[in-house]
């Protein structure tokens, strides 16, 4: 039996929120509707039935990019409370339709639609590990979009070679300092790519999977950068979430572990540790799925500003603050906040190690970390 049937939101799992009655809160002031006029700043492709899928409106008067909620200094419940007013839009998906849900993907500023649904739709709250929460959805009968969109030269020119490979037009949109929320929508919406391979790509797949090229064409780029001279932390927290990294001198390589608190949101009755690595190539699909590449990708990003390459290890330590999974864009922004703090300066890998303990304030997860103690054998020409 599952404990929230036994729980009812009385606090038994230990969190301090529980997701699902904290849907309950924001429903008292959703009431059901037939019909949505505003505005519609990105789209949705559901996994379910792959390939067989369709691009649908997300239907909502927030912008619906999470740096802006970091910005803003909204907290869980803010954000929670936004998407719980988010209406996912379905349907069977006609070419004429999934044109005018392309236009959506395409364009930077939010389109307005008109929609008329084919029976009054109310809360449906779901939540997930890498997608934002979606508050309702419903079957559209109708939906016109009734703005004309504005697409910036590069997002044209990409989109409209139909010659140019994926993993080309994402590199050349990164380039085109293209917004990587962007990206991962026209991925997702089947505008690039090679004419005959163009196809809808569930929105989960499309996060990680363009977190992935961008990591890709980066790592070529820092390869060709000398290494960073002396080892550093950088660090950062919210939403529950604290991330910390060690940057140590050497070719790339990337660790990341992953601590979920016991009784946190994921961790259950215990703590739960996982952990991955790669050297110049990633083998695999990593078992920290999206967190990998997102927190993986804001290293990248971080060590090209620099032009600087290094081994780099990621600590990220979860609590019971994080009470609703809000999505992967989480450890993607946290460690982009990180890599915008002050470093702390470290003469060794160790004294590396103990700040990062002191930071997090836990040792569970020293024992998973293999970087360190290659750093610590190598010999560099300083040391002769």
């Amino acid at each position: 039996m599952r404990p929230c049937v036994t729980c009812k939101g009385k606090g038994m799992c230990g969190l301090s929120h529980c997701p699902i009655t904290a849907r309950f809160l924001h429903a008292k002031t959703i009431t059901p509707i037939e019909e949505y006029m505003g505005a519609t700043p990105s789209v949705f492709v559901g996994s379910y039935g792959y390939p067989s899928v369709a691009l649908h409106p997300l239907m909502t008067r927030d912008p619906d990019h999470p740096p802006d909620w970091m910005t803003a200094k909204q907290s869980i419940a803010d954000i929670v409370g936004i998407r719980a007013e988010t209406i996912r839009g379905k349907h069977a998906g006609t070419e004429r339709y999934t044109h005018a849900m392309q236009e959506i993907a395409l364009s930077v500023k939010p389109l307005d639609v008109e929609t008329r649904f084919s029976k009054p739709i109310s809360w449906d709250v779901s939540f997930g590990t890498v997608i934002t929460p979606v508050g309702r959805s419903g079957e559209i009968a109708r939906c016109e979009v009734i703005d004309n969109a504005v697409v910036p030269r590069i997002v044209d020119k990409v989109t409209s070679d139909t010659d140019l490979g994926a993993t080309g037009a994402c590199q050349e949109l990164i380039q085109g300092n293209t917004d990587i929320y962007q990206i991962s929508q026209l991925l997702s919406a089947g505008l690039l790519g090679r004419e005959k391979r163009r196809h809808l790509v569930p929105t989960r797949w499309s996060i990680t999977a363009t977190d992935d090229i961008v990591a890709k064409q980066l790592k070529q780029e820092i390869s060709r950068y000398n290494s960073i001279n002396s080892c550093y932390v950088l660090f950062a927290q919210e939403y529950g979430n604290a991330i910390a990294m060690i940057f140590l001198p050497g070719a790339w390589e990337y660790e990341m572990v992953e601590a979920w608190e016991a009784g946190s949101l994921w961790g259950g009755e215990q703590e739960v540790i996982v952990s991955d690595r790669e050297g110049k190539k990633k083998q695999g699909y990593s078992p920290i799925a999206g967190g990998y590449y997102a927190a993986r990708l804001a290293v990248l990003e971080h060590l090209a500003a620099i032009r600087r390459s290094a081994q780099v290890i990621v600590v990220r330590y979860t609590s019971r603050e994080y009470w609703a999974p809000l999505g992967v864009w989480v450890v993607r922004e946290v460690s982009r906040k990180a890599t915008e703090q002050k470093p702390y300066l470290c003469d060794t890998p160790d004294e590396a190690m103990l700040l990062v303990t002191g930071l997090l304030r836990q040792t569970s997860w020293h024992q998973h970390i293999t970087l360190i103690q290659k750093a610590k054998s190598q010999s560099r020409l300083s040391d002769f």
